[in-house]
């Protein structure tokens, strides 16, 4: 028990970290606009975060595993803390993309590390509690982080929340130091080892799933702002409230994956948050209800593809027991890489097109989702037909 508070300030840096992630989405016009490039392209900035993100914690994981983790989080502080200044000082778009790709790789190794030290910290009873204290943490980044950044934008210079991120990061370091134990580091996982479960045709196909919805979420999510200015153009000044509705649906969504999951099964659990989404994202299009409609479909919206991750997680564990860590990882790595692609296709659907054509690409995405899961499905079957 008396490490719950620390398991708790974890969790509370998780969320401040993450809200480096996140907050840019709220205020992507403002972004641009201060950087001269267009929405489109400023739409980019989440993509440089999520591939350092999925690409570089990895890497530098393994390069520091024989460190402690308490030196592993003052060295991931430390990344956020140049990225934030990196991002406040330093002018132009290429700066600014250099500096999202420090921040990600930051993010990524603090969450990953402290994530493992909250499972340390708590009795072997409650370590499961304990990880998902800190992963919470992060996922309510999303919440707050998007309606946050568009609120400090709408009434300051969008850098603002990036000098709030540096100097909290800076108090957070040294309450680091001063009250994490210094815990020895987890026995590293090559890169090729962990790779190598991707050879397993149920993981490789369960994880291309994950990768397909968030990148269907991902497209809707970069480009919201300008998604729901289109949509309903009088509603700019409410932004902010519309925004923090939506990032509740995440919330409901999390919290009603176990539920379901458990009431239901995994499988239909997915099958309904996928089908769900489509048909949220399609009545979206093609509805003239009205602000109220609008704003209601797209919290149905958020809180299937918030009951999609959690589940994810819960049937790949159920896939590979003997390596939940790695294969979670693994899984957590193409999240980010769905937001990396996602606000790729967004930004050029933006170009191409129109706000209004983002919601029908992110359907055709989440479509091949669903056709991927059900091809796995009825191959597992008739394996074992044969078998």
């Amino acid at each position: 028990m008396k490490n719950n508070w620390k398991i708790y300030m974890l969790a509370f840096i998780s969320f401040l970290v993450g809200t480096s992630q996140f907050s840019i989405v709220g205020m992507l016009d403002k972004v641009a606009a201060s950087v001269e490039v267009s929405v489109s392209t400023a739409g980019q900035l989440i993509t440089i975060f999520a591939l350092a993100n999925a690409i570089g914690t990895p890497i530098v994981i393994i390069a520091i595993a024989r460190m402690n983790q308490r030196k592993q989080l003052l060295l991931a502080l430390t990344i956020i803390i140049l990225g934030s200044i990196s991002t406040i000082a330093l002018p132009g778009f290429g700066f600014l993309v250099a500096s999202r790709a420090i921040l990600g790789i930051g993010t990524g190794v603090f969450v990953v590390t402290a994530y493992s030290i909250a499972g340390k910290l708590a009795p072997p009873e409650r370590s499961g509690r304990a990880m998902s204290n800190v992963a919470m943490g992060f996922s309510s980044s999303l919440v707050f982080g998007v309606p946050i950044g568009r609120m400090v934008a709408a009434s300051y210079d969008w850098k603002t929340i990036f000098w709030v991120i540096g100097l909290l990061s800076l108090l957070a370091a040294f309450a680091v130091a001063r009250l994490i134990p210094a815990t020895e580091g987890e026995a590293s996982v090559p890169l090729g080892k962990r790779l190598s479960h991707l050879k397993n045709p149920k993981i490789a196909v369960t994880i291309s799933v994950t990768f397909l919805v968030f990148t269907g979420y991902s497209i809707v999510n970069t480009y919201i702002t300008p998604l729901l200015t289109a949509i309903m153009p009088m509603m700019e000044q409410k932004m902010s409230i519309i925004l923090f509705t939506l990032g509740i649906g995440s919330l409901i969504g999390s919290k009603l994956s176990g539920f379901l999951s458990d009431k239901i099964g995994k499988v239909p659990t997915l099958i309904d948050s996928m089908v769900l989404q489509i048909l949220a994202l399609t009545l979206v299009s093609i509805s003239s209800g009205g602000v109220i409609l609008a704003i209601l479909l797209l919290m149905i919206w958020e809180i299937a593809c918030w009951t999609f991750g959690p589940t994810q997680n819960f049937n790949l564990m159920s896939l590979a027991p003997e390596a939940s860590g790695i294969v979670l990882s693994l899984n957590s790595s193409f999240v980010q890489f769905g937001f990396a692609a996602g606000a790729g296709i967004g930004g050029i659907t933006m170009g191409g097109w129109s706000a209004l054509a983002i919601p029908w690409i992110s359907v055709v995405s989440v479509v091949l989702g669903i056709v991927v899961f059900a091809f796995s499905f009825r191959y597992s079957t008739i394996s074992k037909s044969h078998a």
